[in-house]
């Protein structure tokens, strides 16, 4: 599934060669600004895709009213992830039975990009010039096992938020482990977003497009 906005953002998703359903779930928004959500079924739980899906619609929806309402990007995101575990908590019918996801959002305008995130999905600010950098961290312990979910069994989430404010143009993107891990290389990663994914990496991504600082962007919406 491919999805295109006319102010540039943009998502690609495949379920690959060996998966029975795409577990991976994205939307985007463009107004004002440019907003995404990426979340991606945790595969040992039950209706992961279902989670994933739940969680990148209410995720998404409520990042653009509270932007919409004029609050701070850092507190829209920290709103949304929260609001998007609620959802998730919702579809339980147990503590074990939960159908779980990893959740990464992010914002790009023109002072700047945010992202938040809640377990292994990741966010990456790719400039036009220069090296490209992530803006998260991976909630994970030994073994890369997750040590942080949306779900029932996953207790209160906690979201971890980063700005940054680039100083060229440049691409957020955001995108499941199915990505990172088949090209864990920042470099190989821009080189992909000129064309469609290989149909054997699982991935879902969504790249929105950030613009100059603000000193050079005056009357852009």
């Amino acid at each position: 599934m491919e999805i295109t906005t006319d102010g540039g953002a943009a998502g690609i998703s495949d379920r690959g060669r060996h998966r029975g359903i795409n577990a991976d779930a994205m939307l985007s928004t463009v107004g004002s600004w440019t907003v995404g959500v990426v979340c991606d079924g945790v595969s040992m739980s039950p209706r992961s895709e279902r989670a994933a899906q739940v969680a990148a619609e209410v995720g998404v929806t409520v990042l653009a009213a509270r932007l919409r309402e004029g609050v701070l990007p850092e507190i829209a995101l920290g709103d949304s992830a929260r609001r998007a575990a609620r959802a998730v908590v919702g579809l339980a019918a147990s503590a074990h039975a939960a159908p779980a996801c990893t959740y990464v959002a992010g914002i790009a305008g023109p002072e700047g990009i945010w992202s938040a995130w809640i377990g292994d999905s990741r966010a990456y600010w790719l400039p036009d010039e220069g090296p490209g950098t992530a803006l998260t961290e991976d909630d994970t312990g030994r073994h890369e096992a997750l040590s942080a979910w949306l779900g029932a069994d996953a207790g209160e989430p906690a979201p971890r938020i980063r700005s940054h404010r680039p100083s060229v143009p440049g691409r957020l993107l955001l995108c499941t482990d199915g990505l990172w891990r088949h090209l864990p290389d920042v470099a190989a990663l821009r080189g992909v977003l000129p064309r469609r994914v290989a149909s054997s990496a699982r991935c879902r991504r969504t790249a929105g497009r950030a613009p100059p600082p603000p000193d050079r962007v005056a009357g852009r919406q």
